[in-house]
């Protein structure tokens, strides 16, 4: 049975909104439209501020959908330490149902977290940066592909990286 829900990609933003991670499957990483999720990623962080400062005793971490561009839904996520998990996700005919969301959300927060424990991806990280993961991350080494191979699992095993049937013709 095809998945019902369609990642196209996701994004790992620090607390102060410096990006960890931005991951794209399917056609959109064949098609190198990395650029178009990164800003996707930063127009959100916009949303997530508005959502915060309007509920800021909000202990919800599944913010919902923030909002839909084009072909894309995005969908948010902060953690407790403030790093900010977004979902772009295909628009389709189907209802996609928050609890998938928060599954996929929750898996992406739980490779995050054991990524972030990990006490040696810290070594070379300046003393000063202990409040802000971004410059102790450097998602791009090779001490992260651990963190990048479980993100890809989490979209392969949900099956929501293939690509949504072509639209029928008339």
């Amino acid at each position: 049975m095809p998945a019902l829900v369609y990642l196209n990609a996701v994004a790992f933003v620090s607390s102060q909104n410096h990006p960890i991670l931005v991951r794209t499957f399917g056609q959109e990483r064949e098609n190198n439209r990395d650029i178009r999720y990164h800003y996707i990623a930063h127009t959100s962080l916009d949303v997530f501020e508005e959502r915060i400062t309007a509920n800021p005793k909000n202990t919800e971490s599944y913010l919902g959908l923030l909002y839909t561009m084009d072909d894309v839904a995005v969908y948010g996520y902060i953690t407790a330490s403030k790093t900010k998990i977004i979902l772009a996700l295909s628009l389709s005919d189907t209802v996609v149902k928050d609890a998938e969301v928060v599954n996929l959300m929750k898996a992406f927060h739980t490779a995050y977290r054991s990524a972030v424990a990990n006490p040696f991806l810290r070594l070379h990280a300046p003393a000063d940066a202990v409040s802000d993961h971004a410059n102790s991350l450097q998602v791009g080494g090779a001490k992260w592909k651990n963190f990048r191979r479980a993100i890809d699992d989490i979209a392969a095993s949900t099956g929501a990286i293939s690509a949504p049937p072509p639209p029928p013709k008339n």
